[in-house]
């Protein structure tokens, strides 16, 4: 392989310098002229670069690029082995429309298959791209080229099938580089992935690989510096969940603004950092972590990330041809169960991805995941499962995925509930059988379709190599037969005949070691053909110069200085020639094997062929047959059996047959270990008396240290003064001193050590005396002839049974104990030594072979007092008919110290005093339950009880309900007329009917039980506990929107009805309303100052919620607009208005039932400013006519006017003399000679108006003639007049606490003195009453009226010339 250093600088004019560039677009390389580029110049680039094409021959090929630069580059294309300067076989052209540039290629042939090179270059750089034309041959050349391609195909699989590469090894480019998706993989990869993608490129020179690559990265990381300052933690793309996959990295950006691009395969991918699109970007401080959501096999390529042009990061995203023949099934499990899921896979796939409830598992104690040996079934089991394992588990090969339910059910014995279960052998779910049937199946297929592959290749080989032949023998004709033999290129010098080539040797890939436990061939060669004899060309493909590592590399191609004749190239991946027999594999390697010291292992593998032997290595060296060593050949299988494992038989064993190896890890243990003998006799109870030694010895092996520990009854023991514990290499012994009774229970001996853990349990049981019996004391009779008792064993018989009670009874009042001597073991005694009336007390113990308890004494029993036994409950009626009534109730608390012999019942009717016992004096009810038939139908009773024991019958009970002597009532019928009256989002409103009486069918109703049902749920509750008298009824706490089923049950005695249900479905909604705006004095028009806020509120009323839109001039509103909206009303603000915010705003408010528009013009503006210079001329004598420049805000306001104001020299104040004008001038009219005029002109408009622009002033000069007045003499006039009203007061009603305003108006001259009062009471001087005159009227205020205001009111009025007055009456209203 050969690699062009990168310091290598192409050729370059004197004083130039070459600059190397990294284009945007992958594989354009750019060399830069100049160290700095001008402003507003740059380098050419390409902005789409050609795509390799496959053509037909004889058709039209066509490369098209879009090149930039400034100035514009000069654009030449070349091809590596001709020219391209035939104007009939090569048209360069450029489409200015397009902008592309085009080589064009008609009628196509075979010998243009070649590599070409577009160059773009201007004074500041040049741009170079390859690209290649791959030409397919038509006729028989087309029908070897199909053949040709079968062939590769079948290889192609052929490989794949038999693992020995990853991938078929990629082509070198033409001119020695390699791909450049090469170099962008290892320079984001570990340093462990580097030969997995030297062996994927077809990359043999790893030394220069390695040399090359850390030049790159220098270059690279000075260009990451001028954007990035940190870059680390690099994930590689991988399925993070079902349908996303995922890679990361953590970056540090100098510019946060700088622009991050995302390429596919050297195509830029947009993505969204807000929403979660197909391509997503979130970051998460400084993670940046990239999603592809909605996988698809199109998705497969490779991933860049570049920012500014500069790649930080590359991944290649690779989808496994694979999908779930057999998918995981749902798994029922109980506690402490492991639950197993399974798959099986349709090719064989090392590893998958296992998620539980969106959460990747890994192997552990919790998990264990496995794979079978042929790869296709995959396992994973959940161990121990609780609940809080149940949920979604989840497969996840490639893209395809399959998920389950894990459903964790209690443990049904009952005994385990609430307790820690020891955790179950068993485990549920798993296929069995069935799946590895289907996997077996599966392996036969592909097995099967490997072996038609191999077929198909030697028939396709054999068809190649005839064609070859003929083409050979056709080449031979054609070559002049004197000439001399032609050298292969590489050799030594020494000439071969043409139609002899010998196969160069291929080198051996290296030996790898098995760590999969799936054996690899370990120096088998790939299948390859012998080259193919052909004349010596130009170019050679990469595959001839392929060289093992000792080998010199042949030296780089250079163009023949001799002349030579055309020769037509074909370009492509080449073919195998010869397919060689992949011979003897494994199909199922070595797996690694656990064994304990002393037990059996067994190592086994199995191979595809049986006529085989192979060799068993240890540790590197060979082993053979043994007494403790057995190779067992079976058929297929290979058999290595070690009888008796040692510690010494560890190590790594491998299985060699046939050039092929299978490699595993043989681990003996030696964990803690038990004699059975020993173990059976530990387990044996140990029983002891109290205040004895205890102990307890187990000897053991295994390998040291091993941890040792003793728990009784579940918790761990510690040395102390009561237990001793003795530890060694072989044995332990505990020793528990002076052991109590509460120390009996399970001892437990742990031992641990690295390989294992083993436990022994034994039971200690300590005798001891029993407890005291227990009370409380139950009296069965105490009577003037015997006393019974009853009472409770001991808690703790110590160990051992009972054998006897022992009592002693004291008469109270004396001092003494009599021994009444043993009894049996029965906790019960009856003393018949009794004296009337008297009290005795007893004493107890209990009796064992240990000992005898402590004492357990009673209370004071009396002997055949009177004592009687309280009330019963009250009687409840079970039943009623009219010839019969039963009756039950339970016995009283207190039975008065003996047994209860029986019940007296009795009976009383209603409005009587008189009870009657219902049953015979002499025959007590001994039951709880009476009938009584001694009833009178329609009649109305209530009975009561009273308990009888020795001392006789007790206290009655309470009287039970009224019962009347009839038959059962029927239940009612169904409600009617069922409806919804009213509902809201949390209630709902209901009423109904009540049901018909139909006589003997049903019988009236008492009540109603409303019953709601969601309608997800299958269940009906009740929404009332007591039965409803009204036949109305509201439903409270239903949740918003939510569906409801709702029905009606009537009830009376004799049950409830049949329910009455609605005819559909409610909705948790108020009544549908159509939209309609509540607000009556909403505006149409607003006005508002540029930059202040707009603000419309709009109240409507509507159900359920409606959309609401709002428009301007019939668009949605633009973002600078707030629109939000509540229940009821909806907002729309202008933060900031501008003028373009004017225009017509529309809200549309729209439901299900209906809708609603109102549109409102919403004018932005600003203070005009004022007009422009002011001119006046006069046209006409008498008139004048003023001009002036028009405002600025005129244009963009059609709303603005101009209002012109006049002032002359007479009357000396500004008035209007005109307004509303939308023109620049005016006439003005009456101008009289010899005064001054001014006239100033204002814009306006909707918010306001303008500065004035004020004109100068225009004179008119007038001849003054002389004015003569002649006036007559005046007379003396009187004007003085009496007061007389012309308004009297009018009379008022005014409510308490309310203001009363009353006036009245008065006419004199000269001005009367005007006087106010109240019943006759001068009001002026009061500071209670506020009293005006203002040009005759007068007026009086009253502030907050009382009662006490009430009575006539009078205005009196006079000056010299008389007197008036008015009254009027002031009524208070309360």
């Amino acid at each position: 392989m050969k690699f062009r250093k990168s310091k290598d600088e192409e050729p370059t004019a004197p004083g130039q310098v070459a600059i190397k560039k990294r284009s945007k677009v992958p594989g354009v390389m750019i060399t830069q002229f100049v160290e700095e580029i001008p402003a507003g110049k740059s380098h050419p680039d390409f902005n789409r670069k050609p795509i390799a094409l496959t053509i037909q021959e004889g058709k039209l090929a066509v490369f098209k690029a879009i090149i930039t630069g400034d100035p514009t580059p000069a654009v030449t294309w070349a091809r590596n082995n001709g020219d391209v300067s035939d104007p009939e076989r090569y048209v360069v052209s450029y489409d200015q429309i397009s902008g592309e540039h085009q080589l064009q290629m008609p009628n196509v042939g075979v010998d243009q298959a070649d590599t070409y090179k577009c160059y773009a270059q201007n004074e500041f750089g040049r741009a170079v791209v390859t690209v290649t034309l791959n030409i397919i041959e038509v006729g028989f050349k087309k029908s070897k080229a199909m053949q040709e391609g079968r062939l590769e195909k079948a290889a192609a699989d052929l490989k794949k099938t038999l693992r020995t590469r990853a991938e078929t090894q990629k082509k070198e480019r033409e001119d020695g580089e390699v791909d450049e998706k090469f170099w962008e993989l290892l320079l984001s990869a570990d340093k462990k992935d580097y030969e997995r993608i030297c062996i994927e490129y077809g990359v043999t020179d790893f030394r220069g690989m390695l040399r090359k690559l850390n030049e790159k990265k220098r270059e690279i990381e000075d260009q990451r510096a001028q954007f990035v300052e940190h870059l680390s933690n690099l994930k590689h793309i991988e399925v993070k969940t079902p349908g996303c996959a995922e890679f990361e990295f953590e970056m540090d950006l100098k510019d946060p603004n700088a622009r991050i691009f995302l390429f596919k395969d050297g195509v830029m991918v947009p993505f969204n950092t807000e929403t979660d699109e197909k391509h997503f970007l979130r970051q998460v401080g400084r993670k940046f972590i990239f999603s592809v959501n909605g996988l698809s096999p199109e998705d497969a390529g490779m991933y860049q990330v570049d920012i500014e042009g500069v790649n930080v990061f590359s991944t290649d995203f690779k989808i496994p041809a694979v999908d779930f023949l057999v998918k995981i099934q749902e798994v029922k499990a109980i506690e402490r169960q492991d639950a197993v899921f399974e798959c099986v896979l349709s090719a064989p796939l090392s590893k998958i991805s296992w998620m539980g409830k969106s959460t990747p598992l890994v192997q552990g104690e919790k998990y264990d995941i496995s794979v079978s040996e042929d790869m296709l079934i995959h396992r994973l089991v959940v161990k121990d499962c609780m609940q809080v394992d149940k949920g979604i588990y989840a497969a996840v090969a490639g893209i395809k995925s399959c998920n389950a339910w894990l459903i964790v059910e209690p443990d049904p014995d009952p005994n385990n509930r609430g307790k820690k279960a020891a955790r179950k052998t068993t485990v549920a779910g798993g296929g069995g059988a069935d799946l590895q049937k289907i996997a077996a199946e599966q392996q036969e297929k592909l097995q099967k379709e490997r072996e038609e592959r191999m077929e198909q290749i030697k028939e396709f080989q054999a068809e190649l190599e005839d064609a070859k032949a003929i083409e050979t023998e056709v080449k031979e004709e054609e070559e002049v037969p004197a000439g001399p033999l032609e050298v292969q290129e590489g050799s030594t010098g020494t000439p071969q005949a043409v139609d002899k080539p010998k196969p160069k040797p291929k080198p051996k890939p290296e030996k790898k070691p098995d760590t999969g436990g799936v054996a690899e061939p370990e120096s088998e060669p790939e299948p390859e053909p012998e080259p193919e004899p052909e004349p010596e060309t130009k170019v050679q493909k990469k595959e001839e110069h392929v060289t093992s590592p000792g080998q010199v590399p042949p030296p780089p191609e250079e163009e023949s200085t001799g002349e030579e004749p055309k020769k037509r190239v074909r370009t492509g991946p080449l073919v195998p020639d010869t397919v060689i027999d992949p011979g003897v594999h494994f199909t199922s390697g070595l797996s690694d094997v656990h064994a304990i010291i002393g037990q059996s292992a067994v190592m086994e593998c199995k191979l595809s062929r049986e006529d085989c032997d192979g060799v068993w290595y240890k540790d590197g060296k060979d082993i053979t047959d043994t007494d403790a060593l057995k190779i067992i050949k079976d058929g297929l299988v290979r058999k290595l059996i070690l009888t008796n494992c040692k510690e010494d038989d560890s190590g790594k064993y491998r299985f060699e047959a046939d050039g092929r190896k299978t490699e595993a890890i043989l681990i003996v243990e030696d964990p803690p270990r038990l004699n059975q003998d020993d173990l059976a006799k530990f387990s044996e109870p140990v029983i002891i008396k109290a205040n004895q030694n205890a102990t307890f010895k187990l000897e053991f092996i295994g390998r040291e240290p091993i941890k040792v520990q003793w728990y009784n009854e579940g918790e761990e023991l510690t040395e102390d003064n009561h237990v001793r514990i003795e530890k060694s290499s072989s044995h332990s012994r505990l020793l528990l001193v002076k052991c109590q009774r509460k120390d009996s229970g399970e001892i437990k001996l742990k031992l641990k050590n690295e390989f294992g853990t083993i436990e022994a349990l034994s039971k200690l049981i300590v005798l001891d005396k029993p407890t005291n019996p227990m009370g409380p004391i139950e009296v069965l009779e105490a009577s003037s002839s015997c006393v019974e008792l009853k009472w409770r064993s001991p808690k703790d018989d110590g160990g051992s049974t009972i054998l006897n009670y022992s009592l002693d009874r004291n008469q109270i009042g004396r001092n003494t104990w009599v021994k009444l001597g043993n009894i049996p073991p029965e906790a019960h005694y009856k003393d018949n030594d009794v004296d009337h009336g008297r009290k005795y007390c007893y004493r107890i113990r209990a009796i064992t072979a240990e000992g005898t308890s402590d004492v357990f004494e009673t209370d004071d029993i009396q002997a055949g007092t009177k004592a009687y036994p309280g009330p019963p409950s009250t009687p409840k009626v079970v039943r009623a008919f009219k010839d019969l009534v039963t009756l039950s109730w339970t016995p009283p608390s207190n039975t008065g110290g003996t047994n209860i012999v029986g019940y007296n019942m009795e009976k009383r009717k209603r409005g009587s005093n008189l009870w009657s016992q219902v049953n015979a004096p002499e025959e007590p009810i001994k039951g709880k339950q009476y009938e009584v038939k001694d009833v009178v139908e329609g009649m109305e009773y209530e009975f009561r009880v009273s308990a009888i024991n020795f001392s006789g019958a007790g206290e009655p009970s309470t009287p039970s309900e009224f019962v009347i002597a009839r038959d059962p009532k029927k239940p009612p019928g169904k409600v009617t007329d069922l409806k919804v009256t009213g509902s809201s989002h949390t209630s709902l409103n209901l009423s109904w009917t009540k049901p018909e009486e139909e006589e003997g069918v049903q019988d009236e109703a008492k009540g109603y039980f409303v019953e709601l049902r969601p309608a997800e749920n299958t269940e009906w509750s009740r929404c009332n506990s007591n039965a409803l008298i009204s036949t109305s009824y509201t439903i409270l706490g239903l949740k918003s929107m939510a569906m409801y089923w709702v029905r009606v049950i009537a009830t009376n005695e004799g049950g409830d009805g049949e329910p009455r249900d609605l005819d559909n479905y409610i909705i948790a909604m108020p009544p549908p309303v159509r939209p309609k705006f509540t607000d009556r004095k909403m505006k149409s028009f607003m006005v508002v100052r540029a930059e202040n806020s707009a603000r419309i509120n709009i109240n409507f009323e509507a159900s359920p919620m409606p959309t609401i839109i709002w428009l301007k001039d019939g668009m949605p509103v633009s973002k600078r607009v707030t629109v939000s909206n509540t229940d009821g009303l909806s907002q729309l603000l202008i933060p900031s208005s501008e003028r373009s915010d004017t225009g017509i705003y529309t809200i549309i408010v729209k439901n299900i039932v209906g809708q609603e528009t109102f549109s409102i013009e919403i004018r932005v503006t600003d203070d005009p400013k004022p007009p422009g210079p002011v001119e006046l001329d006069e046209n006409v004598p008498g008139t004048l006519t003023v001009y002036w420049a028009a405002s600025p805000d005129e244009k963009r306001d059609d709303h603005l006017y101009y209002m012109v104001m006049k002032r002359d020299s007479v009357k000396r104040t500004w008035h209007a003399v005109a307004d509303q004008l939308f023109n620049n001038n005016f006439t003005a009219v009456n101008i009289m000679p010899g005064r001054e005029y001014n006239f100033r002109v204002y814009a306006k408009n909707d918010i306001g108006i303008s500065e004035p622009s004020e004109s100068q002033t225009w004179g008119v000069v007038r001849k003054k003639e002389k004015f003569i007045l002649n006036l007559a003499p005046s007379k003396t006039c009187n004007f003085e007049s009496a007061p007389v009203f012309t308004v009297p007061l009018k009379k008022h009603a005014s409510p308490e606490k309310y203001d009363c305003y009353m006036s009245c108006a008065v006419r004199a001259d000269p001005t009367p003195r005007v006087t106010w009062y109240r019943n006759n009471i001068s009001l002026n001087a009061n500071p209670n009453y506020y009293i005006t005159n203002t040009c005759g009227v007068c007026s009086m205020l009253i502030l907050r009226v009382a009662p006490k205001d009430n009575g006539e009111y009078k205005v009196v009025a006079e000056n010299p010339s008389g007197r008036a007055e008015c009254t009027a009456q002031l009524t208070i209203l309360e």
